[in-house]
């Protein structure tokens, strides 16, 4: 028959030589308090250099909270030894229920991540009736470590993109892997050095740069000049969305210039920026019939749904001819705003036409982006940068924790 002890001996995974040795119950309280000590006589192995055979020097009692038991709180007090080791002196041992220097064990700290992907820190703050700052040691703690497993020497492809922080022009850039989504780097800024700093985490987490075979981004001068100088083997992929984009700001300038002198096109601004198949009836009846009057905003319209056709070539020869005809109508069409984004794209043209070449998009940075604005706004903002890039990390990065019960929870 399981006893008190050996139950809970079990359930704390506890081996020779711990051992408990008391339990105290308090349902007034609606407090269980544990007592953990170790045999007489036990000897440890060093903590630092493995020497397995080393003598208790001392030992100091210390107390840790758990797990709740059946909404009773639960309390850990351990007689912690320090061992003197031949070798390199006095050392606390390892504790196998919890960590050096954390007030939680091991299970408590795995619930604290558990929850920290669903909940906001003060949620569970006030869930276990502690303080925020307790709980954000616990989840920075842990993801730092969990970002030193990263093996990043299977990386052949990232994306790059950055998103704002807070209110005003403040930005951080968000790398990740093409391939399965995972969320490799994050850092402050949005200029060449972000490249520069991502090489360097890259290198230390197993990666190459050389290995790098392309890259995926919009078109800002400071991406391109950091991957030219930090990937120069890597080829660029402009994202066809950040081109389409551009079109469409293209197209919602000739309208709002054209609309000043004429009224008909005043509440049109959804209709020439949305796909037709997604306008309901009446949307597609008034856009037909605006497409039969000679508009400026209509032949804008035209060039834009010409250039969404040219992502659809069979091959890079094919896009080649296409875009070459598209290029020469843009540029004749006498629209300001179009002519601008056609010359851009053609001083772009390697990074437009690698895109045939790899198929690929900034889509799930896209993706990433509205989570982690999602996550901002759930939150009320975060007190400091560094606690926005952890909790990114934490939800995006597909991290693999050393904690019970935990492994890849993505």
């Amino acid at each position: 028959m399981l006893t008190a002890e050996s139950l809970l001996t079990q359930a704390l995974h506890l081996i020779a030589p711990w051992i408990i040795i008391d339990i105290k119950f308090s349902e007034a309280e609606k407090l269980l308090e544990i007592w953990i000590s170790f045999r007489k006589g036990s000897r440890f192995p060093c903590p630092k250099c493995n020497y397995l055979d080393c003598n208790v020097h001392d030992r100091q009692t210390r107390t840790w909270r758990h797990l709740n038991f059946f909404e009773h709180t639960a309390i850990i007090h351990g007689q912690v030894p320090r061992i003197r080791c031949p070798n390199c002196g006095v050392h606390q041992v390892s504790l196998p229920w919890a960590r050096s220097d954390s007030g939680f064990t091991l299970f408590m700290e795995a619930d604290i991540i558990s929850l920290a992907y669903s909940m906001q820190i003060s949620q569970i703050a006030k869930k276990l009736s502690i303080t925020d700052k307790r709980v954000w040691r616990v989840v920075e703690y842990q993801v730092k470590q969990a970002l030193k497993n990263n093996d990043y020497s299977t990386i052949t492809c990232f994306g790059v993109d950055e998103t704002s922080r807070k209110k005003g022009h403040e930005y951080i850039t968000v790398f990740a892997d093409l391939l399965t989504g995972k969320v490799l780097f994050v850092c402050k800024g949005k200029d060449a050095d972000t490249l520069k700093l991502f090489s360097e985490h890259l290198k230390q987490n197993g990666g190459t740069p050389e290995n790098i075979a392309f890259v995926c981004c919009d078109m800002s001068p400071a991406f391109i000049k950091g991957i030219k100088d930090e990937f120069p083997s890597a080829s660029i992929v402009f994202d066809k969305f950040h081109v389409m984009k551009m079109m469409n700001e293209a197209v919602d300038e000739t309208r709002r210039e054209e609309q000043k002198l004429n009224r008909i096109l005043l509440k049109s601004r959804y209709l020439w920026l949305s796909n037709p198949n997604k306008l309901k009836q009446e949307q597609l009846e008034r856009l037909i019939k605006l497409k039969l009057m000679n508009l400026k905003t209509v032949r804008a319209y035209d060039l834009k749904i010409g250039l969404q056709t040219f992502w659809m070539s069979g091959d890079v020869e094919i896009a080649k001819a296409f875009f070459k005809k598209w290029y020469f109508r843009a540029t004749h069409s006498h629209l300001p705003s179009v002519i601008k984004v056609a010359k851009s794209l053609k001083s772009h043209w390697e990074g437009i036409i690698s895109y045939f070449t790899y198929q690929q998009t900034n889509g799930l940075l896209e993706g990433l982006n509205s989570t982690i604005q999602s996550l901002k706004a759930n939150a009320k903002g975060y007190r400091n940068d560094d606690n926005f890039i952890t909790m990114i990390y934490l939800r995006c990065g597909q991290l693999k924790f050393n904690l019970p019960g935990l492994g890849n929870t993505n």
